[in-house]
């Protein structure tokens, strides 16, 4: 067996399509996120990360929660990916009260296609893609519950700014 490649995507590349099962085991790809019509440039943040109800990642999804509604004013969706299956999104995201989109990667193509790899411990990414889907922001912190929100909501700012300089 050869081992595991991981891919590095780059800020300006296009972000691979996945098919996955949301909390309710509807099917979605990343063609549902990226080609709404949206008032904003920017399409999505994408967290991928590996399991739920571990406290890191527990804090980071209550995080995204607790600053939701910042991404929607700016015209964003926040999708969590992680390993879970559709069963356990759906009671990890009743428990929270998480309003956005959970998406299972049990098989770990998403996390594979999109260079998500830790070497010890499960690695955690924020992308941030547009409605082209072209790769804005790629972002890691393993053990940094908030700053992936931080990250995401300076980048999505900077980015309304150049917009409306245009």
């Amino acid at each position: 067996m050869s081992p595991r490649k991981s891919i590095k995507l780059n800020v300006g590349g296009y972000a691979p399509e996945f098919l996955s099962s949301d909390k309710d085991g509807k099917i979605v790809t990343l063609k549902d996120f990226i080609n709404k019509n949206q008032l904003y440039y920017i399409s999505m943040v994408k967290m991928v990360y590996h399991l739920y109800h571990t406290p890191v990642c527990t804090k980071e999804a209550c995080e995204f929660r607790d600053r939701y509604e910042k991404f929607v004013d700016a015209g964003v969706d926040v999708i969590g990916i992680s390993c879970d299956d559709s069963e356990s999104h759906s009671k990890f995201s009743m428990k929270y009260k998480l309003p956005f989109t959970l998406l299972s990667d049990k098989d770990g193509k998403i996390a594979k296609s999109y260079g998500v790899k830790g070497l010890l411990l499960p690695c955690r990414t924020t992308f941030i893609i547009d409605t082209d889907g072209k790769i804005l922001m790629t972002y890691s912190a393993l053990l940094s519950a908030t700053s992936h929100i931080e990250e995401s909501l300076k980048v999505i700012q900077n980015l309304k700014l150049k917009q409306r300089n245009i």
